[in-house]
């Protein structure tokens, strides 16, 4: 058999977290069985559905490398195919009309009240009058199972349902009836999915059943939950998944942790793509919800962004993050500015706050850390650094390696410490002491601005 397994968002906004984890396992899985990941815009809510969304879930694809393996199914497009399909569960006795209208789209809308019934036996119709097709619920069954892939066996008593809206007045199908007919069409083997959906399930089972279908397989992946067990939420964090590309965050950090939120392999925290697609299986899914920290994700964002060298770092900055970068740090020619990617991506979470950083390196500090200063700087202070500036003024071969020997040997001649004259000039060069190495940082900026900085600086304290 072959493995076909489908991600179904609704444009009816940015896609999210939760929902990108469950296409990351779709994926995955697809991929780890050698089988095929597909894609459908559910667009049946033609009022909500906006292209602007659609647009977006599809960069949010692109930008994931999750590229689907055959053309994109739009829902919408198939109308003619649902409505022709619900007619002949009509003509077998699966479906029937019902005129009760009013009813059954506000039933639809959210107000539920289990159905009575009253139009199922119906001898006469009449079709001038508006109606809905309702499924008939079967009699000769008081409960329906399903193996779920992830949670095991799950039964549901058929009581709790009554016979549901398949087809709407206005020949629009409903939820669970046109997911049936577009997996159908799809010929999808494995539906993995949230867990919001297993109630959904018997409903779809039995329309397999009435088609003559066999059901795919179903598996049901927890929720995402903040830290207080609740379903994630836009208060917990940022949920659409554009949001942490333009924060900076990397495709691989992002799928490599969202696959880790609720499925494990031994001990193991980093695993390139290629890996997880070898060791992936839903036996490793988790049962329960997974809590989303930032911080972690962070932690892990770091982690790849200082494997990655700083020209491929400097080109996602620009494609991601803020297109005008170069034109904002176009007082640094390219070498500095890949000098500063590499420095600072040591201590940056985030390519966001690493580009912020150099963007804030171009001009004099606005204003000096006042906490640094009293930590750091002394009555002596005034006196080191302007016998620095005049040691750094006569250094002719301006490298990280002459400037590290003569700022230590100044050290030695004014019998301090290094840090008591380092701190300062971190201070001096970038307004607080969260800079790399100093030595590094002179480098960069090069001799006239780092004494520039340094003599500003000076003036401050004279102040």
């Amino acid at each position: 058999m072959e493995i076909r397994v489908r991600f179904a968002p609704s444009p009816t906004g940015h896609l999210h977290i939760g929902s990108l984890r469950t296409a990351i396992f779709n994926w995955l899985f697809a991929r780890h069985n050698n089988g095929k990941f597909l894609l459908r815009i559910e667009d049946t809510d033609l009022e909500r559905s906006k292209q602007e969304y659609t647009d977006s879930i599809l960069e949010t694809f692109k930008w994931m490398r999750m590229d689907p393996d055959e053309p994109i199914l739009v829902q919408s497009k198939r109308f003619k195919e649902h409505k022709k399909l619900a007619e002949e569960l009509l003509k077998k006795g699966f479906a029937y009309k019902c005129y009760c209208v009013k009813r059954d789209e506000q039933e639809i809308e959210g107000s539920y009240s289990k159905y009575s019934g009253k139009c199922k036996n119906l001898t006469s119709q009449d079709n001038s009058v508006s109606f809905v097709i309702r499924f008939k619920i079967p009699n000769d069954k008081t409960e329906i199972s399903f193996n779920d892939l992830i949670h095991g066996k799950i039964t549901f008593p058929l009581d709790q349902f009554d016979d549901f809206v398949i087809l709407r007045s206005d020949g629009t199908p409903t939820y669970n009836f046109v997911v049936v007919a577009d997996d159908i069409f799809m010929r999808i083997s494995h539906i993995i999915r949230g867990e919001d959906h297993i109630s959904n399930t018997p409903k779809q089972i039995l329309l397999y059943n009435a088609i003559g279908v066999k059901s795919p397989e179903f598996a049901h992946v927890p929720s995402i939950l903040n830290e207080s067990g609740q379903k994630l939420s836009k208060r917990d964090a940022a949920v659409s998944v554009i949001e942490y590309k333009k924060e900076g965050f990397l495709v691989d950090a992002l799928f490599n942790y969202l696959v880790r939120l609720g499925w494990a392999h031994k001990d193991q925290e980093i695993f390139s793509r290629e890996e997880l697609i070898t060791l992936f299986s839903l036996e490793h899914v988790g049962k329960s919800g997974s809590i989303f920290d930032i911080k972690k994700l962070e932690w892990l964002n770091g982690i790849y962004i200082r494997q990655k060298d700083s020209k491929e770092l400097l080109k996602i900055i620009e494609s991601d993050v803020n297109s005008d970068f170069r034109n904002k740090t176009s007082f640094f020619n390219n070498e500095q500015i890949l000098k500063l990617i590499d420095l600072y991506k040591e201590r940056s979470k985030t390519l966001l706050v690493l580009s912020e950083i150099i963007i804030l390196l171009i001009k004099l500090p606005a204003n000096y850390e006042k906490s640094a200063i009293n930590e750091f700087v002394t009555e002596k202070t005034i006196y080191y650094l302007k016998e620095l500036i005049n040691e750094l003024k006569s250094i002719n071969d301006w490298t990280e390696a002459t400037l590290s020997e003569k700022i230590k040997s100044l050290c030695k001649k004014l019998e301090i410490k290094l840090p008591n004259l380092a701190q300062p000039i971190r201070i001096a060069l970038t307004g607080n002491i969260t800079s790399p190495g100093v030595f590094e940082l002179l480098a960069v900026l090069s001799k006239d601005e780092s004494i520039n900085r340094l003599n500003a600086f000076l003036e401050f304290l004279k102040k």
